[in-house]
């Protein structure tokens, strides 16, 4: 317990350090990680019971080879792919909105900055340091957020096309 209270210490500082924006920071990061989670979670669990249904009901049919067929097998393809590829978009958005997010922190922690240097000129860098602070960890912070997703959506974007694949080589069309 005691170990965990010392940890929300160090965040509740960091936070302080770096200004309010890291809670829009921190958010956007939470909800971009949900659908991540959601995402891999469907690929590796539901998708496959969705796929091997679409699969069974094509060896059913008596006909795969007419024009009917070919577009049914179009049609259930298609379907699947909007499923894997759902709320993909989403999650790269929230990837592009971190460093900008970040950004945002930039420019509240300058116009600190720019306030402490009105009011007390620019001989005290003491008062002025807690505004560079709030200048650069938030930016930092922005960036790690936008690197963490940008790796883990491009694998999540190859095991969607490579599942797109793999279901269109199982539903032969002769």
């Amino acid at each position: 317990m005691h170990s965990l209270i010392e940890l929300w210490e160090s965040v509740r500082g960091f936070i302080a350090t770096g200004g309010n924006v890291l809670y829009i920071v921190a958010f956007v990061l939470f909800v971009m990680w949900m659908l991540i989670i959601e995402r891999f979670w469907f690929v590796f669990r539901e998708y496959p019971i969705m796929r091997d249904k679409i699969i069974g009901d094509w060896n059913a049919r008596a006909d795969t080879t007419s024009w009917y067929a070919h577009k049914i097998r179009e049609a259930w393809i298609s379907q699947a792919s909007v499923e894997l590829n759902a709320r993909m978009n989403v999650i790269k958005t929230l990837v592009a909105v971190c460093p900008m997010v970040g950004l945002l922190g930039t420019v509240t922690g300058m116009i600190a900055v720019f306030e402490v240097m009105a009011l007390v000129g620019t001989g005290n860098p003491r008062m002025m340091a807690s505004g560079i602070s709030m200048a650069t960890i938030p930016t930092m912070a922005g960036m790690v957020a936008a690197l963490s997703g940008v790796f883990v959506t491009s694998k999540l974007e190859d095991k969607v096309k490579q599942a797109v694949h793999l279901l269109e080589d199982s539903m032969p069309h002769h």
